[in-house]
């Protein structure tokens, strides 16, 4: 099993998130998260002074899939989350190896 952690724009979030449920995919965590890339942040005109934002709103996607439909998650994500522009975000894929739910003890690994 893989966890797949996409960072993505929050306008993208509905988009993906119905894309992502559409193929199959409806477990999922969702965090708001700040952060930034490259780009080092963005600057802003307040009050007519400019004001450096460093940090950027960003949502962060994690799910736990099986190590076979890894790819077709990230496409996913990839196809809907896309706009073009810096700051689009990114996505990390990470081994599991064990889930256990809480409520009834089941485990599974692959």
């Amino acid at each position: 099993m893989r966890m797949v952690q996409a960072i993505i724009r929050p306008e993208r979030f509905d988009t993906v998130k119905q894309a992502l449920e559409q193929k199959g995919f409806v477990a999922m965590t969702v965090c708001e998260v700040k952060g930034r890339g490259e780009q080092k942040g963005i600057t802003l005109e307040y009050r007519g002074k400019p004001v450096q934002i460093d940090f950027l709103p960003k949502v962060l996607i994690e799910l736990v899939v099986k190590n076979s439909d890894v790819e077709r998650v990230i496409a996913t994500v990839r196809e809907h989350g896309r706009t073009g522009k810096m700051g689009d975000g990114k996505i990390f894929v990470i081994p599991v190896e064990k889930v256990v739910r809480v409520r009834t003890d089941e485990e599974w690994t692959e």
